[in-house]
Order: C-alpha cells, then sequence, then structure tokens
C-alpha cells in the first residue's frame, strides 16, 4: 500500500512505524512545521498514492478533503476537533462520490470500552437510582478538550438512556440537571489518555475505564482500517465503527 502521511507529529511517526513493519510503502511525510518530507499536499503526491493517513490538524481538514476528493484518493482521517465541518466534508466526499473514513479513535480496545458504555447506559435505563458521569485525562499538549473520544462516548450513552438529553462539557456553578450529561477534562502531564464512566447510586458505585498506555493502539488501527478501507473497495463517508463492526463480525466468524 502507498501512503502518504499527512501530518508528521507523535501520531505521525507511529502510523509510519506500522507502515513500515505490516509491509506498506510511505510515498512522503506532510507537515506544516517542516517535520516531514514536505510542507504541503500537493496533487502529483496524492496521484503517487494509493491511501491518505491524516493526523493533522482540525484548520486543515476541509481543504484536505477537497484534495482528496478532486482526485479520488481513499484517506483515513483521525484528526479530531473538526466537528463543525463534519457536514461540509461529507458533502465533498459525496458530492465526488470518494471516500473518507473518519474517526475520533481507531483503537480497537477504545471500540471495546464505547460497546461497554453503551451497554451499561442502556441497562441503567430502567433503573433511576443510578446516575452517570464521564471523565477524561489527557496530556498537556493536547489541544482539543474534551477529547473526541470523550465526545463518541457521550453520544453513545445519550442515544440509549433517555433521561440523558444533553451534553455538558463545561464548569458547572450550580446543581447539574438530571438530562445533563457531565463529561469532565483534565489535561497535564503526558498522560496518552485515559477515559472513565461511572454509574453512582446511593448504595454502590461501577466504573468503566479504558487507559490507553501509548498511542500504539491508535495508529495500529488507523493502518487496519487503512488495509481494510482498500480490501473492502467501500466508497463513501464512513466512520470508523464501519470498519470496527466489520472487524469484529470477521474475527467471531
Amino acid at each position: 500500500m502507498q501512503t502518504l502521511i499527512v501530518g508528521y507529529g507523535r501520531m505521525g511517526h507511529e502510523v509510519e512505524g506500522y507502515l513500515k513493519a505490516r509491509g506498506h510503502q510511505i510515498v512522503a511525510r506532510v507537515d506544516t512545521s517542516g517535520a516531514g518530507d514536505t510542507s504541503e499536499v500537493t496533487s502529483e503526491l496524492l496521484r503517487s498514492a494509493e491511501m491518505v493517513i491524516e493526523f493533522s490538524l482540525p484548520e486543515a481538514v476541509l481543504g484536505h478533503a477537497r484534495q482528496y476528493a478532486a482526485v479520488g484518493i481513499p484517506v483515513v482521517l483521525g484528526t479530531t476537533g473538526w466537528d463543525a465541518q463534519r457536514t461540509e466534508v461529507q458533502h465533498i466526499v459525496e458530492g465526488y462520490q470518494s471516500t473518507l473514513l473518519w474517526g475520533t479513535n481507531f483503537a480497537l480496545g477504545t471500540h471495546l470500552f464505547f460497546a461497554l458504555a453503551e451497554k451499561a447506559a442502556a441497562l441503567i435505563s430502567g433503573l433511576p437510582e443510578y446516575d452517570i458521569m464521564l471523565t477524561e485525562w489527557h496530556h498537556k499538549l493536547k489541544k482539543d478538550s474534551p477529547s473526541g473520544t470523550a465526545l463518541t462516548t457521550a453520544e453513545r450513552i445519550l442515544k440509549v438512556l433517555p433521561r440523558k438529553k444533553e451534553i455538558n462539557t463545561g464548569r458547572i456553578d450550580r446543581a447539574i440537571r438530571d438530562e445533563e450529561l457531565h463529561v469532565a477534562s483534565v489535561r497535564g502531564g503526558t498522560i496518552p489518555g485515559t477515559h472513565s464512566v461511572l454509574l453512582d447510586s446511593a448504595a454502590d458505585s461501577l466504573e468503566i475505564r479504558h487507559t490507553a498506555r501509548n498511542r500504539s493502539g491508535l495508529a495500529l488501527g488507523a493502518v487496519m482500517a487503512a488495509e481494510w478501507l482498500l480490501e473492502s473497495g467501500r466508497k463513501g463517508f464512513l466512520s470508523v465503527d464501519d470498519f470496527v463492526k466489520s472487524y469484529f463480525a470477521e474475527a467471531l466468524g
């Protein structure tokens, strides 16, 4: 798989390592800071690649999406913080009948966490004694808050727990309303990422926690998603859930 890496920071380096380990070729590394081979995505680079894997800055997503769609190259997009442009990016991809697979987190362990959190929320839908909340911790260099993974978890909780109707990610200087799901973020140190869903009642508490030891799970998952995208030939505006569902279905036979 001839791959163009867009964003050559910590994640870009991890992706590069897994691409090489799995026998893939790297066309170039693009990074605006000058850390890569070039600072700009060009049509020439895109025409020489079969796949793009991007972990860059949210402000670059829209412009890059237009470039990728125009030449018809599939892309795995792991950048977070571009939610406000999601509908526009989807229209671009679908308008060109191109392929973009996006996700807030590609680590398969994280998707097990999503599934467990969603199931737990569904189980307490008939148990008003239990409240539910979410916390996340990340390193001091992370630029978005809350994390994309935290927001995805919260959205999946709201989907199955009718009494929670909105996500509150801010500071609360009042009693929280019953319909609010609080998502709290902490930044500091070098923590790769820890997410915790707490179910609490007067009688007891239960916690579902995912702790990333490093970024390797994210990078491996992104490379595996790119492999799946080429092998399956899927088109359109896809999410990492499409890949994960297919992967676990095959693993279970």
